[in-house]
């Protein structure tokens, strides 16, 4: 509500809850309860805290607000494919995946209602950047998709990607506020080691993660590996360049150890000729790259790239591995659904 002078309980400490119970004379445990239904069971009303009374549980509502995302639309694949179209307290809308294999449950998720970056193959791109998601927010698409996780498959999230909607490093405060929450004994558990944050390129960014001691894994979307195609396709390269990317990325490797991955999209007769792939062994060398991810592309209505042959895309992960680098191809998934990043919440 407009004016409202009421604070959103989930940007408190634990010690704030500590401090608000013990002015009411109420007992310290209360704010371990609280803060483990916001938490750990991630309750998006104060009614469900049922080991509250009823009368603090009202207090509470009349003191904070508790605002959460909603699921305004989801889409099943036949490749086990889920996608979700969430809506958030004021009314945008953002997506999230889970991607199930045989070994691992995936969520993927966003940081950004929008993006700024204007990549031209991304759906996303294509669309207004709107704000940044709080860290509440980000929260609220890993607890929802594994709980979904949960009721149908029987399974926990194994992994949780930064590959959604939006610009993580452009949205770094929140994303890392998420992140520590998700990997905290009093959230989510989960290991920072199963959570990989790609970027389009944010070098400054990178650089700050590596200050920051992070854990998680990194993912660069190179997509082009030199400076005029991928300004062509990804306008950040004019401030971010190649190789102000590869500083930044054996300066976060120097300071974290942690894995970095290439994300390297194939389009037809752009950059998947075995010249491209010279310059794309040429760059992995360049940095202690742990893989490069050849991703197939899943084509949208408002860009003009389309995914090449078969026979192309082997061609060119033959003479990758010919020049050992490691390599593996990420198939597309939810082809029959709006699969790529952002054509969900385009969609009326």
């Amino acid at each position: 509500m407009k004016g409202s002078s009421k604070r959103n309980i989930r940007h408190l400490t634990l010690s704030d809850l500590d401090l608000w119970f013990s002015e009411r004379k109420e007992p310290k445990f209360r704010a371990k309860q609280v803060y483990e239904w916001l938490w750990t069971k991630a309750v998006q009303d104060f009614e469900s805290m049922t080991n509250l009374s009823k009368e603090l549980r009202s207090t509470l509502a009349e003191q904070f607000t508790l605002p959460g995302l909603t699921i305004d639309l989801q889409q099943h694949s036949e490749d086990g494919t889920d996608k979700f179209r969430f809506r958030t307290h004021d009314g945008h809308l953002i997506e999230g995946v889970l991607i199930p294999t045989v070994s691992r449950f995936t969520a993927c998720v966003s940081s950004q209602i929008g993006c700024s970056l204007s990549c031209k193959f991304c759906a996303t791109g294509y669309m207004e950047r709107k704000r940044n998601l709080e860290f509440d927010e980000i929260y609220d698409q890993v607890a929802m998709i594994n709980r979904y996780c949960e009721k149908v498959h029987g399974q926990k999230l194994s992994n949780i990607v930064f590959m959604g909607m939006g610009e993580p490093l452009l949205n770094y405060k929140h994303v890392l506020h998420a992140i520590e929450r998700i990997t905290s004994p009093e959230g989510m558990a989960m290991s920072p080691k199963r959570i990989t944050v790609s970027t389009a390129g944010v070098a400054k960014g990178i650089r700050q993660l590596g200050d920051n001691k992070v854990k998680f894994k990194l993912a660069l979307s190179l997509h082009a590996a030199n400076d005029a195609k991928r300004h062509e396709i990804m306008p950040i390269n004019d401030t971010n360049n190649i190789k102000s990317l590869t500083d930044a990325l054996n300066y976060f490797y120097k300071q974290t150890g942690n894995e970095i991955t290439f994300e390297y999209i194939l389009f037809k007769n752009f950059n998947d000729s075995l010249a491209d792939a010279d310059d794309l062994i040429k760059l992995y060398r360049q940095v202690p790259v742990d893989l490069v991810n050849i991703i197939e592309y899943n084509p949208i209505a408002f860009a003009k790239y389309e995914k090449p042959e078969e026979e192309k895309v082997q061609a060119f992960m033959n003479y990758l591995e010919k020049h050992r680098v490691n390599v593996r191809l990420r198939r597309s998934r939810g082809k029959d659904i709006d699969a790529a990043c952002g054509q969900l919440a385009n969609k009326d």
